[in-house]
């Protein structure tokens, strides 16, 4: 159970605030050049804020064209009311790098919003940031109106085929990089990669490693691929943001929280095109050498408005996820409500997990669904897991979940442990039964 003795630790700043304008940034343009020279302006003011001991840097109203930032400790990005980042995309902004995504080292580019060991950081304020998120993301056809699928041939021509639907391509290096699919983590998988840039799209806000960190009322909308991505952070706060991506957006999930420590996510909206608040701690045996199990979260207070699953635990799950509260949350319309997912190979323990007056309203498939079958399948890519030892078998334990409450669904609860291991799910009681 989370410790609900525990507070998590919120930044705190100096009085001290600058203006992103007196650092020659300039609104109303949206461009390259404009996006370059802003993300100039804003990268400077955030370093001398936090050369000078911290402090507010402050995004007046207005549509700011920017490229990639980074924040440093100390720092409260502020957006005033009417004020939004709207991030450009370009090859020379975006280099790739070696990051985690989906629960292993993989090639990204860099995201348009980056912290890593940093402390004491924050996005608050009233106004939006945009990732530009519909120049990077694929579309599937299935998820369109024939309307709406003709409209996306203004931007580009390019479309593969797979067997589930076609797929469209905002770009020819997206559409060449999906058919080359070059993947490593050295130098040479980097430079082979280089030309399909943005096949490798990234997270918006990804912050590593991080210490006291506030996001606080702001809009999160558009990203590449996840929204928010916080990666072995301590001491995260989210409280009443709007986290928004349409329906259709290919891997356009929420927050997926990585293998943090104290977390308080509340009063939050999300409508997203995939998982909106999830859990996660990386992925099979390699992410098992790095102990850091995703553990202390309290959620409550939040509203999903549209997802794959309202709340969600994995697929990656491998150095565990323990010790979560989630309660008195709304979810309208997810395709399933609750959604704790594995599958051979991942290895890793989900346990203590306690949910408690959740509400949902016409869920299209199953309000609760707990399955150690699950299998990603990624344009024409196939993943295939085998075991190769006891701990590549994942368990699901010691799960509580009450006063669940659903008008609309087309089944109430679904099991589904290893083949021939029921006990890899085990000790579930939901609203008062147990399950197993």
């Amino acid at each position: 159970m989370y410790n609900q003795d525990y507070k998590v630790e919120l930044p705190c700043f100096p009085e001290r605030e600058v203006s992103i304008a007196e650092y020659g940034a300039k609104s109303g343009e949206f461009s390259e050049e404009a996006g370059r020279h802003n993300a100039e302006a804003i990268n400077r003011a955030i370093h001398e804020v936090s050369e000078q001991g911290g402090g507010m840097v402050r995004i007046p109203a207005g549509i700011w064209a920017v490229a990639p930032i980074r924040l440093l400790s100390g720092v409260n990005l502020h957006l005033d009311s009417q004020a939004m980042l709207k991030f450009i995309k370009s090859k020379e902004d975006y280099p790739l790098r070696i990051t985690s995504y989906e629960g292993q080292d993989c090639i990204r580019t860099v995201s348009p919003i980056t912290a890593e060991n940093v402390e004491n950081i924050a996005i608050t304020g009233e106004g939006i940031i945009d990732g530009s998120g519909d120049k990077w993301r694929p579309v599937k056809k299935f998820k369109m109106t024939a309307k709406q699928w003709d409209a996306l041939f203004q931007i580009s021509p390019y479309v593969i085929e797979t067997k589930e639907t076609e797929i469209w391509m905002p770009t020819e290096s997206i559409l060449e990089g999906n058919r080359h699919n070059i993947q490593g983590t050295t130098e040479e998988a980097l430079a082979a990669a280089a030309p399909y840039y943005d096949f490798y799209r990234p997270v918006m806000v990804s912050l590593r490693y991080c210490k006291k960190v506030l996001l606080q009322g702001a809009t999160f909308m558009n990203s590449p691929a996840w929204n928010i991505h916080p990666y072995f952070c301590e001491d995260l706060t989210v409280d009443g943001v709007k986290i928004r991506n349409p329906y259709f957006a290919q891997n356009g999930d929420g927050i997926d929280v990585e293998s943090c420590t104290n977390v308080h996510i509340h009063h939050s909206t999300f409508e997203t095109g995939d998982d909106a608040i999830c859990m996660k701690s990386g992925k099979n045996a390699i992410a098992r050498r790095i102990e850091g199990p995703c553990s202390n979260v309290y959620i409550h207070d939040c509203l999903v408005n549209e997802g794959h699953g309202g709340f969600v635990i994995g697929s990656e799950m491998s150095r565990g996820v323990k010790d979560i509260l989630v309660e008195n949350c709304t979810f309208v319309g997810t395709d399933v409500g609750v959604r704790m997912k594995s599958a051979l190979g991942r290895g890793g323990v989900v346990e203590n997990i306690t949910l408690r007056n959740i509400h949902m309203s016409e869920i299209k498939g199953e309000a609760v669904i707990l399955t150690m079958s699950y299998v990603l399948n990624s344009l024409n890519r196939n993943e295939t897991i085998a075991m190769e030892n006891e701990e590549d078998i994942p368990y699901f334990r010691d799960l509580s979940m009450e006063n669940i409450e659903v008008t609309g669904c087309r089944q109430f609860t679904k099991l589904e442990p290893l083949q021939g291991r029921p006990e890899t799910i085990r000790n579930v009681v939901v609203n008062g039964q147990k399950l197993v």
